[in-house]
């Protein structure tokens, strides 16, 4: 049987299963974080996951079972404002893959499904922002091309540094 990724857009249905997965993925920094910016990422999950507005949602499958997601949101001023204002790109965001996935490209691809998306919609630049805590996650972005913008970061009160990058289309 040949193990195949599909990437296609979220359902409702997918919901309570896109929550699930998401909590659990990014569940393993409730021990690397502080505990002030643990509660505060979190809330922001659960904010994103609940008020996802524009965004398109894409998720990942693997011998039918739902093994990732991301949320492809379009330029909006209503985005989180860093020290230099807010990012002016679509923006990548709630990248999460389940933990037994991990490591067989299923983040890769879904940030390449971003990168094409934003593209053919005519965007210049995917942009994103993630913290230190999240060490796999920078490496996989500064691996597909993703530069610092810390004109754009911000730090949350009691959080880590929400650090912008952005990938030039």
């Amino acid at each position: 049987m040949i193990d195949t990724l599909d990437l296609r857009d979220a359902r409702a249905a997918d919901e309570p299963a896109i929550r699930a997965l998401t909590l659990a993925a990014y569940g393993e920094y409730a021990h690397v974080m502080p505990p002030a910016g643990w509660a505060g990422l979190r809330q922001a999950i659960v904010g994103a996951l609940d008020h996802a507005g524009p965004a398109e949602r894409i998720v990942a499958e693997r011998a039918g079972a739902l093994v990732g997601s991301v949320m492809l949101f379009p330029p909006s001023p209503a985005g989180p404002a860093g020290a230099g204002g807010r990012m002016i790109w679509p923006e990548l965001r709630l990248l999460a893959v389940a933990p037994g996935e991990r490591g067989r490209g299923t983040g890769a691809a879904l940030v390449d499904e971003c990168l094409l998306r934003a593209r053919g919609a005519g965007a210049a630049a995917l942009g994103l922002y993630t913290s230190g805590s999240l060490r796999a996650a920078v490496r996989l972005y500064e691996r597909k091309g993703f530069e610092r913008v810390p004109e754009y970061d911000f730090l949350p009160p009691g959080g880590e540094l929400v650090m912008a990058y952005r990938k030039a289309l």
